[in-house]
């Protein structure tokens, strides 16, 4: 089963996320986060914040708050028993903070294949937008797709 090439380009549906200081200070604490910027208003504060402000990787989560999140993979016909998560990054250019409205705007970059089809690579890229339009940041993942019925040499 081949992933189309026509995929790329293929802008989904954008979803716009209020950023809660309890959600902050939560996954810092899931992350074992020491630094008191990430959970503490005060420690916030002192240090120049208008409010808590969003850990590194907190953003990635974002993109998985629909009632769906995966549906753009099936969308492309991929069966989810043999996705993998291949890569991410993150590209930041400005600090989010608690009380912020944040826009996902995810888009298919590329899709291609290695070891004679036996594995496919669907790369997506998200832009994250406060809602005045300000880039905020943007992330890269790569999820990779198994077919282990491909002999592949």
């Amino acid at each position: 089963m081949a992933i189309s090439p026509h995929a790329v380009g293929r802008e989904l549906p954008s979803t716009t996320v209020m950023i809660e200081r309890g959600r902050l200070v939560f996954f810092a604490q899931a992350i074992g986060e020491e630094n008191p910027i990430y959970s503490d208003l005060e420690a916030a504060y002192a240090a120049g914040h208008q409010d808590l402000p969003v850990p590194p990787t907190f953003l990635f989560g974002l993109g998985i708050v629909e009632p769906d999140p995966f549906r753009w993979i099936a969308d492309l016909g991929i069966d989810m028993r043999f996705v993998l998560h291949g890569e991410q990054s993150f590209n930041y250019s400005e600090l989010a903070h608690a009380g912020d409205a944040l826009t996902l705007t995810p888009v298919i970059t590329n899709v291609y294949e290695k070891r004679a089809g036996a594995l496919e690579f669907v790369v997506r890229k998200t832009t994250v937008r406060k809602v005045d339009g300000t880039l905020v940041a943007t992330m890269e993942e790569t999820i990779v797709v198994r077919h282990p019925e491909l002999n592949a040499a």
